[in-house]
């Protein structure tokens, strides 16, 4: 039995119209989010089916290594219940927040520092 599904993986950038031309147009990706691309260059988020789970491009990325660093998100179904074993062998998370309407996760830290996000889709 499978806990953990990788859902997603977030790319952080400095120019997204560039970035969508190039995973949009060059790789030939499929547009999942928004449906309208018509404004690039204001959009902050833009997701891309890549089959076995989503690209996301987010935005705001400095070139920061260990905060800008493209960061996996795992789907699971009890969201409470991982957020609780991992804080009990002392992985370092955040609260669960909800980011988006249906969307629960939360952010952590595995031993090494590496950052990735567990995520509840409703």
């Amino acid at each position: 039995m499978v806990t953990f599904r990788l859902h997603e993986v977030i790319l952080y950038v400095q120019d997204m119209g560039r970035q969508v031309s190039f995973y949009r147009d060059f790789l030939r990706l499929p547009v999942l989010f928004p449906a309208d691309l018509s404004n690039v260059e204001e959009l902050d988020w833009v997701t891309f089916d890549t089959g076995a789970c989503k690209l996301a491009l987010h935005s705001g990325g400095k070139c920061d290594f260990g905060i800008d660093a493209p960061k996996f998100v795992l789907s699971v179904d009890d969201l409470e219940e991982w957020h609780s074993r991992l804080s009990s062998v002392a992985v370092n998370v955040d609260k669960i927040r909800s980011p988006a309407l249906g969307i629960r996760l939360f952010d952590a830290m595995d031993f090494e520092g590496n950052r990735f996000s567990i995520e509840s889709v409703q």
